[in-house]
């Protein structure tokens, strides 16, 4: 397709009448449906995607390898594919078991005194492994780094992910930040970066401020994809504020993702320290710096508007991409579905990942909602003490 012609970004359109409920929903199930597509084609190339899959993945996809995939390199021994979420989501459902329990605001503390014994105490069913297991035997080694640092090297929770490899561990499961702090980015920013200082450091963390404000600024009602682009732009420093900028505008020249794949690859890859083969990455990768930027949350954003915030068209272009696709279908799953509910979503995808996962999806948005409404009316009376307190102070009443 012709690409489009450049605009400031592609505005797209919401619905100004969802409810907070309807938000959240969206936003979680959207990030689910999103990783358990993205799964299955995780790491791999769009050229390899396509090769494998006769042409684009269009819905959920059995594992790459077939019935192999229990024995397959690099694969086994988890199944990927089938409607099976992955890390991203455990994580996410994990992070609103700690808001549900806690009812307020969090912070690295709370990752230490919640979230690490949730991890490494509590077994649940986890979909990939197919049994019930403590989820700290499915996640990354980068989420491993939250239990050792924390429960065995008792570091100090606000400084305990300096030292860790820099990648999207945190960003892919801050979406519930952005949703308890709906409609104030600048607040979702500051909280995930605080929660964050638990797992990342530089970019990574960074990225998980930007993402948790995407997804707040998405909640605003009349948002747009362009106003959660801008949103972020007003908030990413360094290197994740310049890849964000270089990729959406380019991807604000296409409406369909087959385009743009390649030049948004090309356009984030100055930041990307992983380099061209994901699964070899370069010296560099994953290293702290003020330059780069993780690339999954740029193209994330990017899809969004490559998308015009159309929940299929935004998630299977994530998709798509490859890579660390399970990752980046997660983070734009959830912005599509915050900016339009879950009537966004098809209903067939969203059957077959909550069976396929044996997950209840909407329970985790059912408890957020409750407690995302708690906490407001909380904000709300302090707020409204500090303005009581400084017109008293300042001779206004």
């Amino acid at each position: 397709m012709t690409p489009k012609t450049p605009a400031p970004f592609s505005a797209g359109t919401t619905t100004t009448t969802l409810t907070l409920d309807e938000r959240i929903a969206g936003a979680l199930v959207g990030a689910a449906v999103g990783d358990a597509l993205g799964g299955p084609v995780e790491g791999w190339t769009p050229e390899q995607i396509a090769e494998r899959h006769g042409g684009r993945v269009r819905g959920i996809v059995g594992p790459w390898h077939g019935d192999a995939w229990r024995t397959a390199r690099p694969i086994a021994p988890y199944h990927k594919g089938d409607g099976h979420v992955t890390d991203d989501t455990l994580m996410t459902h994990a992070l609103v078991r700690v808001y549900g329990t806690v009812r307020a605001h969090l912070d690295a503390y709370s990752v230490a005194d919640h979230l690490v014994p949730d991890l490494m105490s509590r077994p649940r069913w986890i979909p990939e492994l197919e049994a019930e297991a403590l989820p700290l035997q499915r996640i990354f080694l980068a989420e491993k780094w939250i239990v050792t640092r924390l429960h065995y090297g008792h570091a100090d929770p606000r400084e305990a992910g300096s030292g860790n490899i820099v990648n999207c561990g945190a960003a892919m499961y801050m979406a519930p930040v952005g949703l308890v702090n709906a409609a104030h980015p600048e607040a979702a920013y500051a909280e995930a970066l605080d929660v964050a200082g638990a797992h990342q450091s530089s970019y990574g963390r960074e990225a998980a401020g930007v993402l948790a404000a995407a997804v707040a600024a998405a909640c605003a009602p009349g948002a747009t994809p362009s106003s959660v682009i801008a949103t972020c732009l007003a908030l990413a420093k360094d290197g994740t504020r310049a890849a964000i900028e270089a990729v959406c505008e380019v991807a604000a020249r296409y409406n369909d993702f087959e385009s743009a794949l390649g030049p948004m690859r090309a356009a984030v890859a100055p930041f990307d320290t992983v380099g061209p083969d994901y699964r070899d990455p370069s010296l560099g990768a994953r290293r702290p710096s003020r330059l780069h930027s993780i690339e999954e949350l740029p193209v994330a954003l990017g899809m969004l508007l490559v998308g015009g915030g159309d929940y299929r068209h935004t998630v299977l272009g994530s998709v798509n991409y490859g890579r660390d696709c399970d990752s980046i279908a997660t983070m734009s799953g959830a912005l599509a579905g915050a900016l339009h509910g879950e009537q966004a979503i098809p209903d067939a995808w969203v059957k077959t990942v909550a069976d396929a996962s044996r997950l209840d999806l909407h329970a985790p948005a059912r408890t957020l909602t409750e407690v995302a409404r708690e906490i407001f009316a909380r904000d709300t009376a302090r707020r409204r003490a500090h303005e009581s307190a400084f017109a008293t102070l300042a001779g206004l009443r």
